[in-house]
């Protein structure tokens, strides 16, 4: 018992350089079930991701949001080609071409976010959920109780403020944050004046950030990698990503 409580304290340790457990805990889908999934295994996976370029800009874009950051017959196009909705694709693009202006060395791209919001929501569309067209998941989103049963064991760290739960952490919106990784990555995307986890369009410019620092240069393969296992420290989570990623950027290239 001693030996497990040390190794729990060394996780932590280490998850604190960057200011978060690690995002991500759960994983909802199983291997090989991205969005364009053929069920044949005739093709070896791939274990490079293809980073999208980014998307064309909105020229009419106004305001704090990163909704309207891209040009919106690229997202009618492109939601149509990947099955992506709209409003989720706008988030993705508006990340990426908005963390291309903030942090323009980190290289994030729109069809990495989205591959890893296809990871972890299904677009924030999992379990018949919708998403509203000002980005709330609905109804919203909880992970399973991480309270050791078959599960990482949490504890509570909010007091159900934020994951809905007092008895232990959950993770928390289409992006799937913890409570404790939300108050540090925290940020209001959409100009409302409201950070919610709930909220695509704030979780995936938290995700980004998140990201970023944690891979440093995400055109780099190797920086590709480690921000993505940083998010879920699981090969066949990294490799589910790179697979949807890469079907994003093809479908994407073509539409």
């Amino acid at each position: 018992m001693r030996r497990l409580w040390l190794v729990l304290i060394i996780v932590v340790a280490a998850s604190a350089v960057l200011g978060v457990l690690v995002v991500a805990i759960t994983l909802f889908l199983t291997p090989g079930s991205s969005p364009f999934s053929t069920g044949s295994n005739a093709t070896p996976p791939a274990t490079s991701a293809v980073l999208a370029p980014l998307p064309p800009p909105n020229p009419a874009a106004s305001g704090p949001s990163v909704a309207d950051l891209a040009a919106p017959d690229w997202v009618a196009r492109v939601a149509a080609a990947t099955g992506i909705p709209v409003t989720a694709l706008q988030a993705y693009s508006g990340v990426a071409l908005s963390i291309s202006k903030a942090n323009p060395s980190c290289g994030l791209s729109w069809n990495t976010i989205a591959a890893v919001g296809w990871v972890e929501s299904h677009n924030g569309e999992l379990h018949g959920r919708t998403l509203t067209a000002t980005g709330e998941v609905t109804p919203p989103l909880y992970g399973v109780a991480l309270n050791g049963n078959g599960y990482a064991l949490i504890p509570d760290s909010d007091g159900g403020a934020i994951d809905g739960d007092k008895t232990g952490d959950r993770a928390v919106g289409p992006m799937q944050f913890l409570p404790g990784s939300w108050r540090n990555w925290h940020t209001d995307a959409n100009g409302d004046g409201v950070e919610d986890v709930q909220n695509i369009f704030d979780s995936s410019l938290a995700a980004g950030h998140y990201l970023c620092r944690a891979g440093k240069d995400l055109d780099t393969m190797s920086g590709w990698r480690t921000a993505i296992l940083a998010y879920n420290s699981s090969n066949a989570y990294l490799q589910e990503v790179i697979d949807t990623a890469n079907k994003y950027a093809d479908v994407a290239a073509k539409a």
